[in-house]
């Protein structure tokens, strides 16, 4: 039998340019996005009020995080200069920066990030 657990999700935006390293296509060549972010915690417990983390401090942890992509040239920032600013690193980087940010029981479960309406990843150890 599993566990119960909650969950809640938040989702915010930024805007950005990258380009894919040795990607060999359309994307090698410098574009940008209009990225969603999608953001999951969860917890096997409510808190006193009867939740699993207050959205407004969530949110605020998460504009934080992306305050440092917005607008940027996302090649000229680390670790994107050293490996490749696809979405899927872009995930993975926005998890390892989040995580730590989030106190028990609480934990970040899942970051999902939308290049498009149609086209996303989603990172989850």
């Amino acid at each position: 039998m599993y566990g119960l657990m909650f969950k809640a999700k938040v989702v915010d935006s930024f805007s950005a340019a990258h380009r894919l390293r040795e990607y060999q296509g359309d994307c090698e060549r410098l574009h940008g996005h209009n990225y969603r972010i999608e953001v999951v915690v969860s917890s096997p417990s409510l808190d006193e009020q009867g939740i699993v983390m207050d959205f407004r401090e969530l949110k605020k942890l998460l504009k934080g995080v992306l305050h440092e992509l917005d607008h940027q040239y996302l090649n000229d920032l680390a670790p994107f200069n050293e490996r490749n600013p696809s979405a899927e690193n872009i995930a993975k980087h926005l998890f390892e920066t989040l995580s730590p940010l989030i106190k028990e029981p609480v934990r970040l479960f899942e970051v999902t990030v939308w290049e498009n309406d149609a086209s996303c990843v989603s990172y989850a150890p």
